[in-house]
């Protein structure tokens, strides 16, 4: 049985059982550790905060990684200030977990997908998720934000595939 644990009443599967809630409460505590542990940036929200989002979605479902990952983000613009406002960090945040929607259904299935899932979601973090400081800041902005962008998200992307790497074949993950 997966992650989400039969509810009590019927028999069907529960998306939010007491086990599902319980991985995504240790999952956030420990985006909101990392949330801690800046990379250099112009953006100043750039942190380890999103591997507990990776690996929770290859691990243990799309949508716990979608929920972790987009608030461990809501956590690190918080510890900042904010300095997008609310909304476009929110913005973020869904575009963050779309990226962890994308490394689960990628890095699901064989050790080449995995590798192929780190590529691809590190170019679709940076690259992609920039765009969203264009009207805020310009060309510029944009550019002088990519080389922290590419590093923290092939930072957390890797550790997030390492991880799962070591675990996948165990019985942690049932």
């Amino acid at each position: 049985m997966s992650l989400s644990d039969q509810s009590p009443d019927n028999g069907t599967p529960s998306p939010f059982s007491a086990r599902t809630l319980a991985v995504m409460a240790i999952f956030i505590a420990l985006s909101a550790v990392g949330s801690l542990i800046k990379i250099p940036s112009p953006l100043g929200t750039v942190a380890l905060d999103s591997a507990p989002g990776f690996f929770s979605a290859v691990a243990f479902g799309p949508w716990v990684g979608f929920i972790v990952i987009a608030i461990g983000h809501v956590l690190t613009s918080a510890i900042v200030g904010f300095p997008f406002t609310l909304p476009v960090h929110l913005l973020i945040a869904l575009g963050m977990g779309l990226c962890a929607l994308v490394f689960r259904w990628l890095g699901r299935r064989t050790l080449a997908g995995l590798v192929i899932a780190v590529v691809v979601t590190t170019l679709l973090n940076s690259f992609g998720l920039a765009l969203v400081v264009l009207p805020i800041g310009g060309w510029a902005m944009y550019v002088a934000s990519l080389p922290s962008l590419l590093v923290g998200a092939a930072a957390n992307l890797v550790i997030a595939a390492v991880a799962y790497y070591a675990v996948r074949d165990s019985k942690l993950l049932n």
